[in-house]
């Protein structure tokens, strides 16, 4: 039988993240989970560790500090790894992703490499973001395709699933993004490596109710130009 993880980064989600925990387990497919908690000082990571005492399929690492949503990615990646699962979800602790999607990623992940959710495969499915957020977001995904020429309809979208047997043929050292601009990156070379088996399907973004919104100006500033850099590294065939 498959084993699969789900990784889930955390920074001050005290009010979601127990809720999302509980909903992940429902599921009528098996994962364990990996909460990836970069030193909340509301403290998460110690409701999670009170509700390991009777969860074996949960786990914790805890990190120093607030250092970033890639690494936290990428050291769920390495567990992954070290730890033989199968396959890897990754997703946000704070229900803009739906857990009930976990099924189908698994499913469709027997006959692909990476599967990606996308709020704008069909049209645009996103839930009570600000008109500007949105625009910003989708002509993001728009200014990704053509810079990269990678052909994915939400570049920045956080809910994946890996084949981990395909993560160990991505040199993770060797990947520079933190931010949003990580998924961007992981997409392009997961596409450059294995472009006939990435496959979006859609997804329904609905954003938080709770907790505030980690993104900042410094992280779309770190999106907007490291897409030429994905694009020179691949010219000069470092990727």
């Amino acid at each position: 039988m498959s084993r699969n993880l789900t990784i889930i980064p955390t920074y001050n989600e005290k009010e979601n993240i127990i809720l999302v925990i509980d909903k992940v387990l429902s599921l009528d497919v098996k994962t364990d989970i990996l909460i990836v908690d970069d030193g909340s000082p509301d403290g998460t990571a110690d409701l999670v560790k009170n509700r390991q005492k009777d969860t074996p399929e949960l786990h914790l690492m805890e990190r120093a500090g607030k250092l970033g949503l890639g690494t936290a990615y990428i050291a769920g990646f390495k567990y992954a790894i070290e730890h033989k699962y199968d396959t890897v979800v990754q997703m946000d602790g704070d229900f803009s992703h739906d857990p009930e999607v976990i099924e189908t990623f698994l499913k469709e992940i027997e006959t692909n490499d990476l599967i990606i959710g996308s709020r704008y495969l069909n049209g645009i499915s996103v839930v009570n973001w600000p008109l500007q957020r949105l625009m910003l977001s989708y002509f993001a995904s728009k200014y990704i395709q053509m810079i990269t020429r990678m052909p994915v309809n939400d570049g920045t979208g956080g809910f994946k699933c890996w084949r981990v047997d395909f993560l160990k043929q991505i040199n993770l050292e060797k990947v520079r993004s933190n931010g949003y601009s990580f998924q961007v990156e992981m997409n392009f070379r997961a596409w450059r490596k294995s472009p006939d088996r990435v496959k979006e399907v859609p997804i329904l973004f609905v954003d938080r109710t709770v907790g505030q919104s980690k993104m900042s100006k410094a992280i779309v500033r770190e999106a907007i130009w490291r897409v030429w850099w994905l694009r020179l590294m691949a010219l000069l065939g470092k990727i």
